[in-house]
């Protein structure tokens, strides 16, 4: 018998699996890594042969996914045993990518014993677990292919990677003290100060001393400082230009972890499942660790160790470090040596660095428990490449948004995620993205891909693709937010989407982000929107929510004119202010009109005096949130459906919710009150619409959905009314998500193609 077998089949012991398999079964024949997957031949005795091939789904390694298994009668040659062969390279390349596995229980077992010959070797793995993605070079998954080709194994890791009984038989990384990657300590300078254990032991000293560490972890530099260390925090945040944003926290442990945050089982197992994401938990806030991890936040990214590095820096250093990003401001992570020494200095004492090479960009993972499941917020190490089976086998290239870049691609019946890229700011974010693009499709090989861009001009990807003169689809950004929920659960037309975010080019010239559409197999039909109010400055606004405030005053005033006074009072506006932005609204000057949850959200944080300032995306929308987390209240605002007529889409008025809102303000009601009936509100709101519209299916998708309150009270209100929600889940609800969206979409718009020309 034949066997071929796609799907996620490498790097993750599958062939070592069959070989095992054989030999408990007694089976006969070969198996080899192929440019599709596994293939395998096997002889034997029939009965035999059909329960080694029933064991196989049965059994099959824990981080395997097998997509089909196709068999067919060959040839009986004789032959006796079973061997792992050489890998065939011939046909179109279709293997899975493999992201990287957080190092499993065995090998830190390995590396805490001290008889074992890797005891305290920071480069440990196996066939469950180590580097995958950041390592890989081309594929099949063989050693070949990936940075350790210039590690020559040393004999008795040779004879582990021979021997069928060990979980390191076939493990591509293998390697020891004697013939692996090797640890170094430099200064700012490139000086090389320590090698080996010493550079571990020198650089848990500096930490204790206060120093700021560039550590190059799996896919990347992090930065690193004792988290319970005020100063050494409020340096790393000084020199990384960086005030406010919270920064993720890695534990030694589990129970370390719990002594400063209060966790649920499904958090419990978030945090400590394979991929090891950084994870939002409640923070107990004992005093124990810098009260500038994250200011103003009940919150806390928590991570445990995923490297023997990571793991043996936490044990030896005995308390938790912060581990953020190594980058500047808007820029990639660092991933070269000379790169990391170049960027880095200006924040970074010292560099605890390696000489494996890493191959790609993998920065950490963020997700949180809402709704009772994870929800994942950047989707990289552990997760991506995300891989999504999709309706379709048109070769397209799908380039994601400006702001939480992914790139996505079709390779067969499947859709490929890369992992998160990031905002394309700088130049420097432009270059990543463009390497990130070729070696992404270069991965696979096959016909030219058509490219899809976002609809808005003066995103970098979308300026990218027309300078390659290449075919392009556009899709709105909106639709691309709904079809990457529907994509990713597989749900076909009709559909109710709902696309609430910070902003996005409309169709009619406004900038959207709170609306809803009718999803059918020809069109994504926008059939209600947050009423459009102008916003001051532009892109001036997202890091000024009084604009946004102001915005909604003047639209609020031609109902309620006391609104404007009132407003410029609780804004402290002064003349001059009040003057500028109200010239700009009158002559449309940098003045868009906009349909943004997102803007509502600054604007409502800011009259209540929870932020006057976005130091990052989405923190005055995080205040908001977390103030109306206080409350309990089920009361809410009242926001009316305005129907325009002449099939015009209706609208969310909430002038009489911001009256309302200033009115509870007069009253000295609590802002907790005030923001949880603002919540509310809006959860109604989509209840109100998914009446109206009357599909069962109601899609939540875009950036204002990693609230986790509104999130929870919208799929609640929803269930109660009779409607079934669908939200995201392996894919983030931001704009991280839209590449795959842009790939459905892309994919209807080929569908709708076809049908014209076969009509025509």
């Amino acid at each position: 018998m034949r066997i071929d077998i796609t799907g996620a089949v490498q790097g993750v012991g599958f062939r070592p699996f069959l070989y095992r398999l054989a030999q408990k079964e007694g089976v006969n024949g070969a198996v080899w890594n192929t440019s599709s997957g596994v293939s395998a031949k096997l002889e034997g005795v029939s009965k035999r042969i059909e329960c080694y091939l029933d064991r196989i789904t049965l059994e099959a390694p824990a981080h395997a996914d097998i997509w089909s298994m196709e068999m067919r009668p060959a040839t009986p040659t004789g032959r006796q045993g079973f061997t792992i062969e050489d890998t065939n390279n011939t046909g179109a390349l279709h293997a899975s990518l493999l992201p990287d596995i957080a190092v499993c229980a065995d090998c830190l077992a390995d590396i805490s014993d001290p008889l074992n010959r890797r005891y305290r070797y920071p480069f440990t793995s196996c066939t469950h677990c180590g580097p995958r993605y950041s390592i890989l070079t081309a594929l099949p998954y063989d050693r070949a292919n990936t940075t350790m080709t210039d590690f020559e194994m040393c004999a008795p890791c040779q004879a582990e990677y021979q021997d069928a009984g060990d979980r390191r038989f076939h493990a591509q990384p293998i390697a020891c003290p004697d013939c692996g990657p090797s640890l170094s300590l430099k200064n700012r300078d490139g000086q090389k100060l320590a090698r080996y254990d010493e550079a571990l032991n020198q650089t848990m000293e500096a930490l204790r001393k206060g120093c700021i560490v560039a550590l190059k972890g799996l896919g990347g530099y992090q930065l690193v400082c004792d988290a319970a260390n005020d100063k050494a925090v409020a340096v790393l945040r000084q020199r990384k230009h960086r005030p406010r944003k919270p920064l993720a926290v890695m534990f030694p442990s589990l129970e370390a972890i719990e002594q400063e945050c209060l966790l649920s089982q499904t958090e419990r197992a978030l945090i400590d499942g394979y991929e090891k994401p950084i994870t939002l938990v409640h923070n107990r806030n004992t005093g124990a660790l810098s009260e500038d991890l994250a200011p103003d936040n009940p919150t806390l990214g928590v991570m445990l160790p995923y490297t023997p590095l990571h793991w043996l820096l936490l044990q030896g250093f005995g308390r938790p470090l912060v581990a953020t990003s190594g980058n500047l401001s808007s820029e990639p992570i660092a991933i070269d040596d000379d790169d990391a020494r170049a960027r880095l200095s200006c924040i970074a004492d010292y560099f605890l660095t390696h000489n494996r090479p890493i191959a790609r960009r993998v920065d950490d993972s963020v997700a949180r428990i809402a709704a009772g499941r994870p929800l994942v917020l950047r989707r990289a190490r552990g997760y991506a490449p995300a891989l999504v089976k999709v309706k379709g086998t048109a070769p397209l290239v799908a380039l994601g948004g400006h702001q939480k870049n992914t790139i996505a691609k079709t390779v067969g019946d499947m859709a490929y995620v890369s992992p998160h890229i990031g905002d394309l700011d700088t130049i420097e974010a432009h270059a990543a993205f463009e390497h990130a693009l070729a070696d992404f499709t270069s991965l696979h090989e096959g016909s030219r891909a058509r490219f899809i861009i976002d609809n808005h001009d003066d995103y970098f990807p979308s300026q990218f693709a027309k300078r390659t003169g290449a075919d392009l689809i556009r899709i709105q950004h909106h639709h691309a937010h709904v079809y990457a929920v529907m994509a990713e659960h597989g749900i076909d037309p009709p559909a109710l989407g709902v696309a609430w975010d910070g902003a996005g080019a409309g169709k009619d010239g406004t900038v959207w982000g709170g609306e809803f559409f009718d999803i059918s197999e020809n069109a994504a039909r926008r059939i209600a929107h947050l009423a459009p109010f102008p916003l001051p400055g532009g892109e001036a606004a997202m890091r000024d929510p009084r604009r946004a405030a102001f915005g909604l005053a003047v639209v609020a005033g031609e109902q309620y004119p006391a609104i404007v006074h009132k407003v410029t009072g609780l804004l402290a506006i002064d003349g001059k202010e009040q003057q500028l932005f109200t010239q700009m609204i009158r002559r449309k000057m940098n003045t868009p009109l906009t349909s943004s949850i997102g803007r509502l959200f600054d604007g409502v944080a800011t009259l209540l005096d929870l932020c006057d300032h976005n130091s990052f995306e989405g923190e005055a929308a995080m205040a908001l949130e977390f103030e109306a987390e206080k409350s309990e209240t089920a009361y809410a605002y009242q926001i009316d459906i305005a129907v325009l007529g002449d099939g015009a889409p209706v609208q969310l008025n909430w002038t009489e919710m911001l009256a309302a809102i200033i009115a509870d303000m007069d009253e000295k009601l609590s802002k907790a009150t005030i923001a949880r009936k603002f919540h509310n509100a809006l959860a109604d709101a989509i209840v109100a619409i998914a009446s109206q519209a009357r599909r069962q299916t109601v899609i939540l998708s875009g950036g204002c959905f990693q609230n986790r309150l509104l999130l929870e009270r919208t799929i609640a209100r929803l269930k109660q009314t009779g409607f079934t929600p669908v939200w995201p889940k392996r894919l983030p609800p931001n704009d991280g998500g839209l590449s795959l969206g842009q790939i459905y979409g892309g994919m209807l718009e080929e569908k709708r193609r076809s049908a014209a020309k076969g009509g025509a």
